[in-house]
């Protein structure tokens, strides 16, 4: 049954990217609901601007170009520069004692709402002037914790090749309105706050399925999913789980370090669901129940989505007139499983590791074959046995480790394929 209160998913705040992982040299280009939008820092409104990703003129995408010396986004084919407001302010071919073409409204950037909340770039995805102010009028959802100095807050972002997923808890739904819905569990509550928001508590200890007493008011815990919709059969993870002990862990290593065990819980799943996305679109979103046999309290959450989703989402996401909604073809096993463009790119933290660990390996490998040129090439008696034997030995610990680290190198930041038949 499809009520007439309709959720509108043009109307809300979507979050784009965490704040750690931007550039304000540089723009950054993304996709949120098929829209292609360009980010980029303005230091002369000293704020992040959110714009379509494609310049007026002859549409080449303005997250390839770059920030000029007067703070401007310019767009690198032609050289058209704008300003925060999405107004042309330069655009070198024309004659400077000609009309001032650049005034056209037909040369502005459509610039959409932006703000910063919990250590997110948040953006609203309609560009018309009426919503210019909208923040004074409706805001993000608010989480606290993840803004309370004594929580944790190492977050991470990946782009995935589906759009649902779950797991196995024992959980009661106890409302599901346009709002989304509230769930209740043993150690908390949960919420689903549409359009892409799922978060709630859980227990440090013991096992999920398992009964245990409420977490201690003294420690929290919680674990936040914004699951954000990119395109058919692609979304963008934004995850984070801020508690407030153990904190120093945090403080201690970086946050790539994290990143690999997190990487590694999303590619378990990610085949998975990739394919399930697919059987269910053939089966379609009002039908899905009857393929899927889901008897225990361990699927209430996927249950109360379906059902917020069929009765006020509209059966699937709006993607307007961008998509028709049909899901893209599954690709080779290579490409979902991909960490380089899904994450590490992407990522502050990966990405500076990652050149980083790859300078060391050469360094390795030209110690090494230093080491082995110096013992060849020294005349008997200028560098003893003992010496020679030291020289030779760091030499091969300093291959072999050169040769470990350029795998640990490619299956953490380029591809891990998750085989469960060996695990």
């Amino acid at each position: 049954e499809i009520e007439s209160q309709k959720f509108d998913w043009y109307a809300n705040w979507y979050p784009v990217v965490p704040m750690c992982d931007l550039d304000k040299r540089r723009p950054h280009g993304k996709k949120v609901m098929g829209m292609d939008i360009v980010i980029w820092w303005d230091r002369n409104e000293d704020a992040w601007k959110v714009f379509d990703d494609s310049c007026p003129h002859r549409l080449a995408p303005l997250s390839e170009g770059r920030i000029d010396q007067w703070g401007r986004l310019q767009c690198v084919y032609h050289g058209w520069c704008f300003g925060g407001a999405g107004d042309c302010k330069l655009i070198p071919q024309a004659p400077r004692d000609g009309p001032p073409i650049h005034t056209s409204k037909k040369a502005c950037v459509a610039v959409y709402p932006t703000c910063v909340q919990n250590g997110i770039l948040w953006f609203w995805p309609n560009s018309d002037p009426q919503y210019k102010d909208i923040l004074s009028k409706k805001k993000p959802h608010y989480i606290p914790e993840l803004d309370d100095p004594t929580y944790t807050n190492s977050m991470i972002a990946r782009d995935i090749p589906y759009g649902e997923g779950g797991r196995p808890l024992e959980i009661n739904i106890q409302k599901v309105d346009i709002n989304g819905f509230t769930a209740k569990q043993v150690f908390g509550d949960n919420y689903f706050i549409p359009p892409c928001l799922y978060y709630g508590f859980f227990s440090p200890g013991g096992a999920l399925t398992e009964v245990v007493s409420p977490i201690p008011p003294q420690k929290r815990a919680l674990l936040i999913f914004y699951c954000v919709p990119v395109s058919p059969g692609n979304s963008r993870l934004i995850f984070v789980s801020p508690r407030n002990f153990a904190v120093w862990i945090e403080r201690i290593f970086p946050r790539w370090i994290f990143h690999i065990g997190q990487n590694l819980i999303l590619d378990s799943d990610l085949y998975l669901l990739h394919v399930e996305e697919r059987k269910l679109m053939e089966v379609g979103s009002i039908n899905w129940q009857k393929s899927c046999f889901v008897p225990t309290k361990a699927d209430a959450l996927v249950l109360a989505f379906r059902r917020w989703l069929n009765k006020y989402g509209g059966t699937k996401v709006d993607w307007g007139t961008k998509f028709t909604g049909l899901l893209p073809p599954t690709p080779h096993r290579e490409q979902p499983f991909d960490r380089y463009w899904s994450h590490t790119v992407n990522c502050s933290s990966c990405s500076v590791a990652h050149k980083r660990l790859n300078v060391l390996e050469i360094v390795l490998q030209v110690f090494s074959v230093f080491a082995i040129g110096i013992v060849a090439a020294a005349k008997q008696g200028v560098i003893s046995v003992a010496a020679r034997y030291a020289l030779f030995s760091a030499a091969v610990l300093c291959f072999v480790a050169s040769k470990w680290l350029s795998h640990f190198i490619y299956k953490t930041f380029r591809y891990h394929d998750y085989d469960h038949a060996f695990r």
